[in-house]
């Protein structure tokens, strides 16, 4: 996810612990997600849609701490 952010995630990932609890948090979501499609763990589709959208508030989230630490750190 944002790979093309990777030092900016790095950075906020070592000095912010919501963006690292967040940014874990929809990784783990995005695996069970597979996993799920997979057919590796069992989950109702309704199941499944409410993942997506949790992952998805959480990826907004994640963007927008990135933009912002972008924006903080412009002229650095």
């Amino acid at each position: 996810m944002f790979h093309e952010y990777r030092d900016e995630i790095h950075a906020l990932k070592m000095n912010n612990a919501h963006f690292e609890k967040i940014f874990n948090e929809h990784n783990e979501l995005d695996q069970k997600i597979k996993n799920a499609e997979d057919g590796i763990e069992h989950l109702a589709n309704t199941e499944i849609e409410v993942l997506k959208k949790q992952k998805l508030l959480l990826k907004d989230e994640v963007y927008a701490m990135i933009l912002e630490y972008r924006k903080a750190h412009k002229n650095s």
